[in-house]
C-alpha cells in the first residue's frame, strides 16, 4: 500500500468517528424525545382520570413533590402549550385530543430517527470493516518488503568483526 492508501484509511477512520458521533447525537435525541412522550403520557393519564363529574380535593402536582389540593368542576378545562410559549385553556377532552396527536407524532419521529441509527450503525460496521481489511493488507505488504530486505541481507557475505584489543599486532 502506498500513501495514497494510508489516506484513504485515514479518510475512513474520519467517516468511521463521524458517523458514531452521529450516532450518538441521534440517541441523545431519542432518549429527550421518549422523556418527553413520557410526560405527555403521564398527562394524559392524568387527564383522563378526572371524572366527568369533576372531582374535589384533587392533588395537583405543581413539581418538586409539591402538590396543591383543589377542586376541579365538570366543566372544568385544561391550560395547555400550543406553541412558542403561548398557552390556552382548552377543554379536557380538547387537551386529551392535541396530546394523543403530539404523542403519535413524537412515536413516528422517534421511529424514523431508530431507523437511521440502524443505517448509520450499519454504515459504521461496513467503514470498520473496511479500514481492518486495508489495515491487514498494508501490514501484509510491511511484513512482505521487511522479508524481502531480511533475505538480502542474508545473502551478503558478512564480515567479521575483530573485538577492540584482540588484533594481531608485530609484537606478537
Amino acid at each position: 500500500m502506498g500513501n495514497t492508501d494510508r489516506a484513504e484509511l485515514q479518510r475512513i477512520a474520519d467517516l468511521v468517528e463521524t458517523n458514531r458521533e452521529r450516532l450518538q447525537n441521534i440517541e441523545s435525541q431519542v432518549v429527550r424525545l421518549e422523556e418527553v412522550r413520557q410526560e405527555q403520557a403521564r398527562a394524559i393519564m392524568a387527564l383522563k382520570a378526572i371524572p366527568e363529574s369533576g372531582a374535589n380535593d384533587a392533588m395537583i402536582p405543581l413539581g418538586g413533590g409539591v402538590q396543591i389540593i383543589a377542586d376541579i368542576p365538570s366543566e372544568g378545562g385544561a391550560v395547555i402549550d400550543i406553541g412558542s410559549g403561548i398557552q390556552a385553556e382548552k377543554t379536557r377532552e380538547e387537551a386529551l385530543e392535541l396530546l394523543s396527536s403530539r404523542n403519535e407524532e413524537l412515536i413516528r419521529l422517534m421511529d424514523s430517527l431508530r431507523s437511521e441509527f440502524d443505517e448509520t450503525e450499519k454504515l459504521v460496521i461496513e467503514l470498520a470493516n473496511q479500514f481492518n481489511e486495508g489495515i491487514e493488507e498494508l501490514q501484509g505488504e510491511e511484513s512482505d518488503s521487511k522479508d524481502s530486505t531480511n533475505q538480502e541481507t542474508e545473502n551478503r557475505p558478512r564480515r567479521r568483526r575483530r573485538k577492540r584489543g584482540t588484533e594481531f599486532t608485530l609484537d606478537d
